[in-house]
């Protein structure tokens, strides 16, 4: 009803549903099932579905008389393939024990697919394990897949009231399986009530289903199509609870999912982003919104390359190259919840130094120290703030990391002092790629590295060489504890003459400009494996190095994904010795968990209006993933962008968790100063609007930080029961207050955007609007993007500069937006920004908020808790 504006004194500065093919009503011995029961809220169920006699093998369908009817008698969007692992004639189709049933002018279903029943695994009686139950699966004859496992180990437990945790793997043979952070939360005793889920298995063929124990809805069920395990191919399907599923990025895509049989391949890559496309990260994770509100989300952890089947059933199919199958089911039951959850077994997201909040400046192209500083200087000039310069690879000497150009660059060190001293910050680009061919005793990257054996290895034991920037080069194996040592003495070095203030890992999917290395790589089934998903390339060495490399842990072809991992974990570790303050670190390959040390961007992004748009999607998604420090490259990375394109996208971007404006070399110019004025006009409200609300972002990270909340949101993690939220990709939330409504087409001055029901305010102007939960038409001049407060919340700011350094001297002040109750709150977090584990240490401020129209006007209140 209200929005008022107070003032603070800037001495808050420190001092220092499918339910599937599974029955109940069995024939079964009571007191047996009694003596399985799982332990806490799961039944055991034998189910002998109606399958002939036979001896197991695909082939006795065939023999055993099976009628085509009874087994094949499937609706086309509830087909399983039976033929994923490749194409396949009838006569093959039907030696599978598998139906055929061509679907002519049909692009989605299989015309092979699997009967109901199928032949799979057998389950064993379930016992209790350290960690939960155990049982072991068998199959009476092998399946159709080569090198198929016979005897599969399942493990069942229930880690907390929301998460349910499954583990099937081979027990006669070690596989890869990938670590999980050390000190995330161990399994917690609960009672049997408190579970948010039941469970039930399947016995012959082997399946289970999840459901949630308040509706009983079916949130998993595996029954649908058979499990496969074989030594590089593990298949698992289920049924979905409802058709909105977001996640299992990096891809091109919509917030939610398109299940009209799409294809989604996890395999990092060194790709642009665009459609139907494997790009730089692998996210196995998704969530579900379900009709009423609730969610659900499913976590894989797995890292070799896997394929993701969504089908209109609605459905899902896992398929991954090797590994184990290890799931995490989360009950939520609210969609943050959800994440939460997920971030308790990745781990929580790091807390960004305050300065990496303010506005980053980047081009390929900066080709000396004079040049990069005019670009800073020009942008103040034009008093446009700005707190970070970057170099891309222009920096280094023939390209080589951990150099730079004594011509071009010879006073690097002097600029970066120049920059501190007028409160900036200086980033630069550091590829993995070492270079392997400069002459004896000039680079010591190399050389150190070859004595201390940090380099990846060939399938015979030597130095991989692949080729990228610098010609030939050799790749650290991050996974070698020595070559963490190797990483952190390089930028120590280089530190020492260069004071950088973070560090942008680039190229570390890896990627590689030969097939695999410059001698190419073994005929093996790493480099050939039975079943290659969809990849870019056609195999799965393309644009990197040999699957067949080794590294200390393992085979390149288990631990590609993790690369980017590896290495962020490696250099957020180095620099936290070096520097003894909290590390930046930006990262284009990711993994689960990457959010605990570095933030990540989307890569080389073109400079067109549907690229802008789809920026949205993609960083949202990695606020479900726990990359909370997320930004697309401002204005766009590939080809000339347009005046009108760049200032609508600057003012998206003033409100990417991460703001950093990047280019291409050969681009037309797109620094924020080469514009007209009325487009510097634009872009600086747009700026000093971030700049303003920085305080309030900052304090939206410390919740990211310490409680797992998301930054960028979703609406539909906001309004989980407003059916219009469930997929509004356009439009974004900043915490649960802000209100983010973009232009996103081209020569619009006005936009129709969703507003969910309540009372909001526009932030520039404090008009309300009452809303009933509607689309409007807002107005859209080329000066404006529309952003909105929440009723019954306050927005903590302060006056805008140049620098975060400078911003951070001036006035506080806060917008209330009061609610139709006449009350508000929030909430400020506030430390030095810069200093390591300030919250751990108690060394922070933090202040609630209160306020509340009274009889007789209006009244205010403030709680501090000051912690040194």
């Amino acid at each position: 009803m209200l929005l008022l504006s107070l003032s603070l004194l800037a001495s808050l500065h420190l001092l220092f549903s499918n339910e599937g093919r599974l029955v109940r009503s069995v024939h079964y011995d009571p007191n047996e099932v009694t003596a399985h029961k799982k332990l806490g809220s799961s039944s055991y169920y034998y189910y002998y579905p109606g399958v002939p006699k036979s001896d197991g093998h695909p082939e006795s369908l065939q023999r055993s008389g099976t009628s085509w009817q009874t087994g094949c008698s499937v609706a086309p969007e509830s087909r399983f393939d039976c033929g994923r692992d490749r194409l396949l004639s009838q006569e093959e189709c039907e030696e599978r024990g598998c139906c055929y049933a061509p679907l002519p002018g049909s692009a989605g279903p299989p015309w092979c697919f699997y009967p109901a029943p199928y032949p799979g695994y057998t389950m064993g009686r379930l016992t209790p394990s350290e960690r939960g139950q155990t049982a072991t699966l068998t199959r009476a004859s092998p399946s159709y897949l080569p090198k198929d496992v016979s005897t599969l180990s399942l493990e069942v437990m229930n880690e907390t009231p929301g998460c349910f945790h499954v583990v099937l793997k081979d027990p006669s043979s070690q596989r890869y399986e990938v670590p999980l952070p050390a000190g995330r939360p161990q399994t917690e005793a609960f009672q049997d009530q408190d579970a948010l889920y039941t469970t039930e298995y399947q016995h012959d063929p082997f399946g289970f289903v999840v459901r949630r124990k308040s509706s009983g809805r079916v949130l998993l069920n595996t029954t649908v199509a058979p499990l496969l395990f074989a030594d590089q191919y593990l298949q698992l399907s289920t049924a979905l609870a409802s058709s909105l599923v977001s996640g299992l990025g990096e891809h091109y895509t919509p917030l939610v999912l398109d299940l009209n049989w799409t294809s989604l391949t996890l395999w990092n890559r060194d790709m642009a982003p665009h459609a139907d496309a494997n790009l730089y990260g692998s996210h196995p994770f998704y969530i579900v919104q379900e009709e009423d509100g609730l969610a659900h989300g499913v976590f894989l952890l797995n890292s070799n390359a896997i394929e993701v089947t969504l089908q209109p059933t609605p459905a899902l199919t896992w398929v991954s190259t090797g590994g184990i199958l290890d799931l995490y089911i989360f009950l939520g039951p609210d969609p943050q919840s959800v994440i939460r959850q997920y971030l308790q077994i990745i781990g929580y997201p790091m807390m960004p130094p305050y300065w990496s909040l303010g506005f980053h400046l980047c081009r390929w192209g900066y080709a000396t120290t004079n040049a990069t500083r005019m670009v800073a200087q020009r942008m103040h000039s034009a008093n446009l703030p700005m707190d970070v310069q970057w170099n891309d690879l222009d920096y280094a000497d023939k390209r080589r990391v951990f150099t730079f150009d004594p011509l071009r660059f010879g006073d690097l060190p002097e600029m970066v002092q120049e920059f501190h001293k007028e409160g900036m910050k200086y980033i630069l680009i550091l590829d993995p790629g070492i270079s392997s061919t400069s002459p004896p005793g000039t680079y010591p990257p190399f050389e150190d590295g070859v004595k201390r054996d940090v380099f990846l290895k060939n399938a015979t034991g030597q130095i991989l060489i692949g080729k990228v920037w610098p010609g030939p080069t050799a790749f650290p194996d991050f996974t070698n504890p020595e070559a963490w040592q190797w990483w952190e003495d390089c930028i120590r070095g280089f530190y020492s003459k260069v004071p950088v203030d973070g560090l942008w890992i680039d190229m570390n999917e890896p990627s590689s400009f030969v097939q695999g290395s410059v001698e190419g790589c073994p005929d093996s089934e790493l480099e050939k494996p039975p079943y290659t998903p969809r990849v870019v390339g056609g195999q799965l060495n393309s644009g990197t190095i040999c699957m067949s490399a080794q590294q200390k842990l393992s085979s390149h072809y288990n631990l590609h994904n993790l690369y980017g991992l590896t290495e962020a974990y490696a250099t957020h570790s180095a620099l936290m010795r070096i520097r003894g303050k909290r590390p930046f670190v930006l990262s284009r390959s990711s993994f689960p968990g990457i959010g605990r040390f570095s933030g990540v961007w989307t890569g080389d992004v073109r400079s067109d209006w549907e690229q802008l748009r789809f920026s949205i999607p993609a960083v949202l998604q990695f606020s479900l993933f726990g990359v909370p420090l997320v930004g697309a490259d401002i204005c766009g990375f590939g080809g000339n962008t347009t005046e009108e394109l760049c200032v609508r996208w600057m003012q998206l971007g003033a409100f990417y968790p991460f703001m950093r404006n990047h280019n291409d070399k050969p681009n037309a110019p797109q620094e924020p100063y080469v514009f007209g004025q009325k487009a510097q006009a634009a872009m600086r409200s747009a700026l000093n609007l971030r700049y303003s609300l920085l305080p309030f972002l900052y304090t939206l990270f410390h919740h990211a930080h310490t409680s797992a909340d998301t930054v960028a949101r979703p609406l539909f993690m906001e309004f989980p029961t407003d059916p219009n939220c469930r997929t509004i990709d356009r439009q974004f939330l900043w915490g649960s207050s802000l209100l983010i409504s973009p232009v996103l087409e081209q020569g619009a001055v006005e936009l129709s955007a969703y507003v969910p029901a309540g009372t909001w305010y526009q932030l520039h102007n404090g008009q309300p609007f009452p809303s009933s939960g509607q689309y409007v038409q807002l107005p859209a001049p080329l000066e404006t993007i529309n952003v909105h407060v929440r009723e019954g919340h306050i927005i903590p700011q302060q006056e805008p500069a140049l620098t975060t350094a400078a911003s951070r001297r001036n006035s506080f002040f806060l917008t209330v937006a009061l609610s139709t109750g006449g009350w508000a709150w929030g909430d400020l977090f506030w430390d030095d920004g810069d200093s390591l584990m300030t919250f751990e240490t108690q060394n922070y401020c933090y202040v609630n908020f209160t306020a509340e129209q009274a009889l007789s006007g209006k009244s205010g209140s403030g709680s501090v808790n000051h912690r040194r």
